[in-house]
Formats: structure tokens, C-alpha cells, sequence
């Protein structure tokens, strides 16, 4: 019996053994060490690019790192607690502020930081200011005055200060242009105001720092439309021109989409837009209904004497009224009217028009 030979095949079963099992554990290793890459660089990432929308984070007084990082991934703002330590810790960051912060999704780690330290932070307000849609900007200077304290006039002159417009619109170049100094644009920044709710820390901030807010919102709004705004071949002014006529003669019940068609379709053929509210704009007045007398009144902002859009917006527009101008119905509509009851009623001729009109002035 050759014992040799039994030993030298146990070697050899042995060793394949071994060989199997290196190689497993090397594929092993390898693996995690891929997996592991992998899913650092993508946790070092934004959770989502596209997302600008602000989430409030606190960060209670006396956060470790650990309680912060657990924080962030819990609100969705970071995608790994344990990376977001690691990353801290090995970039020697310090020195963060508890408060209440403003994030969004589409941060990088670094500016998350970065406004963590450099205390970005909702600190307590003072003073909040509510701008409703469909405002023109004689309105939002009242409504600023009665908030704050200073006179109309006085924040009626900051908005029209020739010299403060220009430095805007070196600051703001994704919404202002030369454009709003045009010499038929009653005021500059008529439009651009993004209604909504705004706080301040002090009850009577300076004048641009209540304004300039309200213009860095209307660029944050429109920056999402961006893509769109560029298929369409608009400029920032034509689109919230266009809005503006949609916000001015919407209702709650209004299809917005269907009055910017009726818009469209008649600048399509070279058809005046005929809207009222451009009438009341350039008379400076605010009238329960205009009348022939007032529709003679001699503007550029006169849309029954002058054919296309007026020199600028008569308003500010809500995002929906912004969408309806990017994105119109398809109709064969050139004729509305809001009844009484806040319906709007779409009509495809004149005669039509008139007999709708006729049936609900009767009424009223």
C-alpha cells in the first residue's frame, strides 16, 4: 500500500482548499472594499440635486456632532449620520451654531457646514410682511409703511431710486435687467415683489433689506422655469408681463391656463389684448368697472389702443399665474368674462362675447 501516495492527494485537496478559500475571503474583501467606495462617494453626495425646496432644521443648544449628523438624516438633508461624522472629523470642522436653519436637499456636505458655522440661522423675527398676489407695487409700499412704520413716500422713492435700481440689477442679473428701466415703465420693479410671507429679525429693518428679499424670491421662483422659460424664448420681463395680465384677471374659480390662451391666441393674430385691469393700471385707479370713456385714456399700458403685451407687468404674479404663462391651454378661445359669481365664462367670437355679456351685466 504506497501511503505516499495518500498523503501527497491530501496535500494537494488541502491545499485547493485553502486556495478556495483565499481566493472567497480576497472577493470578499474585494467586494466590501468596492461596496464600501461606492457607498462613501454617493453618502458625500447631495441627497438630491434638483431639490431646492428649504427645509427648517434646529439644532438644539449643546448638539455633539453626532446628535447634528442624526438630526440631518433624519430631516433627509444628509444621506449617512456616520459619514457626515467621519467627513467632520477628518476635515477638523468645529465651531457649529445651534438655531433654526433653513437647508435644502441639493446642499453639498461643504455648505451644510458652512451654514452651520457661519450661523445662517432663523434667529427670532420681529417683523413679518405678508405681500398677497395680484399686488401692485403702490400697494406693497402701503402695506410695508403700515408694517414697519415709514412713510409710503419714503419707500415708494427707495423703489424708484434710479441709482438703487441699477445697483439691483448688478446684483440680481438672473432677474433684473435693463430692461425695467425702459421709458414707458411707470415703476422699475413693478412685478418683481414675489408675493408671500417674509420675517425679519428687527421691527424696522433699512429699506433694501426688506425689498431685497422679495426680488431674491422672484429669481429663486423662476430659476425652477428656467428650461422652460428658455424653450419658450421669453425674457424674464415678457414672462411676468404675461403673468401679471393672467393674476390681474384670474378669480378663485378662473382656469389661468385658459385666460393666458385667450392672451396668446389673440397676440397670435395681431389682436389687441383688450384687457381692463391694463386700463385701470394706466389711469391709476381702482375701479369696480371701467367704462368707454376710460378705455380712450392714453398710455403705453392702454392694451385697447396699443397691440401686444404693455411696457412691464401691472402686478405681481403668484407661481400659478407663472405657469399658466409658460404653459397655456390649447383653445380656440379669444373672449372671457368673470360673472358676478367669480365664474369665467370662454367665448370664440365677438358675437358670442357679447351675448354672454349682456345676459350677466343684465343681472347684476
Amino acid at each position: 500500500m504506497d501511503h505516499n501516495g495518500f498523503a501527497s492527494k491530501d496535500i494537494q485537496t488541502v491545499r485547493k482548499v485553502v486556495f478556495m478559500i483565499s481566493a472567497l475571503v480576497c472577493v470578499l474583501l474585494l467586494t466590501t472594499v468596492i461596496g464600501g467606495y461606492v457607498y462613501i462617494r454617493s453618502a458625500l453626495q447631495p441627497v438630491d440635486p434638483e431639490d431646492k425646496k428649504t427645509v427648517q432644521v434646529s439644532i438644539p443648544i449643546g448638539s455633539s456632532v453626532s446628535d447634528i449628523a442624526a438630526i440631518l438624516e433624519k430631516k433627509g438633508i444628509i444621506k449617512s449620520a456616520a459619514v457626515f461624522r467621519y467627513y467632520v472629523k477628518f476635515k477638523n470642522h468645529a465651531d457649529f451654531q445651534a438655531g433654526n436653519y433653513q437647508l435644502t436637499r441639493s446642499m453639498t456636505l461643504e455648505e451644510i457646514i458652512s451654514s452651520l458655522k457661519t450661523g445662517k440661522v432663523m434667529r427670532e423675527m420681529k417683523l413679518k410682511i405678508t405681500i398677497p398676489e395680484g399686488k401692485q407695487l403702490t400697494q406693497i409700499a402701503t402695506i410695508i409703511a403700515q408694517k414697519t412704520g415709514y412713510k409710503q413716500e419714503q419707500v415708494m422713492n427707495q423703489l424708484n431710486d434710479r441709482a438703487y435700481i441699477q445697483e439691483l440689477i448688478k446684483k440680481y442679473p438672473m432677474v433684473l435687467s435693463p430692461d425695467i428701466l425702459n421709458k414707458n415703465i411707470r415703476y422699475p420693479l413693478e412685478g418683481y415683489l414675489f408675493p408671500a410671507t417674509y420675517s425679519f429679525p428687527k421691527k424696522k429693518p433699512p429699506l433694501p433689506a426688506i425689498i431685497e428679499p422679495m426680488i431674491a424670491k422672484t429669481a429663486e421662483v423662476l430659476a425652477k422655469y428656467e428650461e422652460k422659460k428658455t424653450e419658450k424664448g421669453f425674457t424674464t420681463h415678457r414672462l411676468l408681463t404675461m403673468a401679471s395680465l393672467i393674476e390681474a384677471e384670474a378669480t378663485e374659480k378662473a382656469d389661468r391656463q385658459k385666460i393666458a390662451s385667450v392672451f396668446y391666441n389673440r397676440l397670435r393674430i395681431g389682436m389687441p389684448l383688450q384687457t381692463d385691469p391694463t386700463v385701470l393700471y394706466a389711469l391709476g385707479k381702482h375701479k369696480e368697472r371701467v367704462y368707454y370713456e376710460d378705455l380712450k385714456v392714453n398710455s403705453p399700458y392702454n392694451t385697447y389702443i396699443h397691440q401686444g403685451l404693455p411696457p412691464g407687468p401691472i402686478a405681481n404674479a403668484g407661481e400659478m399665474s407663472i405657469e399658466a404663462a409658460l404653459e397655456p391651454a390649447e383653445t380656440g378661445y379669444f373672449y372671457f368674462l368673470a360673472t358676478p359669481a367669480g365664474e369665467v365664462i370662454f367665448t370664440s367670437t365677438l358675437a358670442e362675447h357679447n351675448r354672454e355679456k349682456a345676459k350677466y351685466i343684465g343681472k347684476e
